[in-house]
């Protein structure tokens, strides 16, 4: 069918009318230019999927985003060769950043512009957050407290695996550095100590995803007190109708780790994009749709907060700034897998120049370590459920030895009865029993190898029976590799050969702590923690 050349020519018309509006729309001043940006994010942003929408339809911004655990992003762009994205956006960049100078960049760091903060915290049951606040100084709970709470089989949370993400992570560090106690960064010497065995002892639920985690608590919910995750986490889990009761949100008393969930920019020609993007997020109106969608607090400080984020989060905490901090807390309680139980045997001088006041302080001690000791350290480096322990008792050889794992208060109980013994004997034969005590742990690896075993020898005299110190290091010599790998922590007290138990503990690999200006309980608190 023929169309009529009027007809035609109007049609033409109306199709360059429609073409030069749509061209005069995208390229009139101050129109958005179409934009599309390949985002490295962090798994947990993924809630922010429906205000993308709101990006791409306001700005002409669209962003791919490529969603993986923050630790798991951070190790990423920290390795060698060209990014492969545009853009990161991450729940924290300070691993990253980290991971970037220990593997030697010497250029500048991205660009980075903060977003918006969630604090990690713990939500806890409401039974189990007033348990904790009834002993808790002021009524507000530390991670110290939580610590003591999982050493007595109390307090059983869930918490992500900090190898792959942030909020494990920062978990990790938070109660490390509560642990520490400097009120500053971690240090070296502060991880050189496993003094988290007894928090992770309560660790039974963990995922590679903050998201995850959350879902799994609803699905454990009735086998678990706790759960370690952002705050925005806690409140939207809260807020879903899962659970059975909403958790209580704690605030440690001794700090938290802050994410500040910056945008990163990789890819220096995408500058003007880049800008377009943070503008939008951190103007007004957005910062609040993202308090209102996602419960993270707004960078923006003039922004009025709702209801559930108008408590202040308290005291953050440092990130390490040494990424050997890192590597050890990670090599240390990284794997949630990882058996933590270990075997302790203490040899015990029981010679007659214990008696009276000395035994006595050797039993307080033990008291403290049984969790009498309320201090903000005794909490973090108690006995804890698991634990297995063997004391034995010497003087001019090993009068007795006995054994329990701690699972109740009644293993205390007997813990406790092994050093209220009352015979003593007249000599003391310090290298001899402690040649007994490395037969003795040879024979529980044999049973199970791979078991962490470690020895803490104290005593108040001078050896005066049985083998002499050489004797013992040609003994050590002889023993098998696992055996030989054995440390043992030497106590000073009293009148005992500084010199000689200084030389004995170091050739096991471990040290001497010297108790004769002190208590024997700082002493034993020095090294808990270093003996495995």
């Amino acid at each position: 069918m023929m169309r009529s050349p009027r007809r035609l020519t109007g049609l033409i018309a109306l199709c360059v009318a429609c073409l030069w509006l749509a061209a005069a729309t995208a390229c009139a001043p101050g129109g958005p230019e179409p934009v599309t940006l390949r985002v490295l994010a962090s798994s947990e942003l993924a809630d922010m999927g429906p205000l993308l929408g709101d990006l791409r339809r306001e700005t002409g911004i669209t962003l791919e985003m490529d969603h993986r655990g923050t630790v798991d992003a951070s190790n990423e762009l920290a390795g060698p060769g060209r990014h492969r994205h545009d853009l990161a956006w991450l729940s924290s960049d300070r691993y990253y950043l980290l991971k970037s100078k220990a593997s030697g960049h010497t250029g500048e760091k991205p660009l980075a512009t903060s977003i918006m903060r969630s604090p990690v915290v713990i939500g806890m049951k409401r039974a189990t957050a007033e348990r904790l606040r009834r002993t808790a100084p002021g009524g507000q709970i530390s991670w110290a407290d939580a610590a003591d709470a999982a050493a007595d089989g109390s307090l059983r949370f869930g918490m992500a695996d900090p190898r792959h993400t942030n909020s494990g992570l920062a978990a990790l560090v938070g109660v490390a550095t509560a642990a520490a106690g400097t009120g500053t960064a971690l240090r070296p010497e502060d991880v050189s100590c496993e003094r988290l065995r007894g928090f992770f002892a309560g660790h039974t639920l963990t995922g590679d995803a903050s998201g995850k985690l959350a879902d799994g608590y609803a699905a454990r919910q009735d086998q678990l007190d706790a759960l370690i995750t952002y705050e925005s986490e806690l409140l939207a889990l809260n807020s879903s109708g899962r659970l059975r009761e909403p958790l209580e949100i704690v605030y440690p008393r001794d700090g938290m780790v802050l994410s500040d969930y910056p945008v990163l920019l990789l890819d220096p020609a995408k500058r003007a994009a880049y800008d377009r993007l943070v503008d939008w997020l951190r103007s007004g109106p957005v910062q609040q749709r993202i308090m209102e969608r996602t419960l993270r607090r707004p960078i923006d400080p003039a922004v009025p907060r709702i209801d559930r984020l108008r408590d202040p989060v308290g005291n953050a905490l440092y990130f390490p700034d040494q990424q050997k901090v890192v590597d050890r807390l990670l090599a240390d309680y990284g794997d949630p897998g990882r058996e933590r139980a270990a075997e302790v045997i203490f040899l015990l001088d029981f010679s007659t120049s214990m008696r009276g006041e000395r035994i006595g302080r050797l039993r307080s001690a033990f008291d403290g370590l049984a969790g009498d000791d309320d201090s903000h350290s005794g909490k973090f480096v108690r006995f804890y459920r698991g634990e297995s322990f063997t004391v034995m008792r010497f003087g001019g050889s090993v009068i007795d030895e006995r054994s329990v794992t701690y699972e109740g208060q009644r293993d205390l109980d007997r813990l406790r009865g092994f050093v209220a013994a009352d015979d003593f004997a007249g000599s003391t034969a310090i290298w001899s029993s402690l040649d007994h005590a490395y037969r003795k742990a040879a024979g529980m690896l044999r049973e199970r190898p791979g078991r962490d075993v470690s020895i803490v020898l104290m005593t108040d005299g001078e050896n005066n029976a049985g083998m002499d110190l050489d004797a013992f290091v040609r003994s050590h010599a002889r023993l098998s590799k696992d055996a030989r790998a054995i440390r043992t922590f030497t106590i000073r007290y009293g009148e005992a050969d500084t010199e000689e138990l200084d030389r004995g503990a170091r050739a096991t690999g471990g040290r001497m702590v010297d108790a004769t200006d002190r208590s024997l309980l700082s002493a034993f608190k020095e090294i808990r923690g270093c003996v495995h």
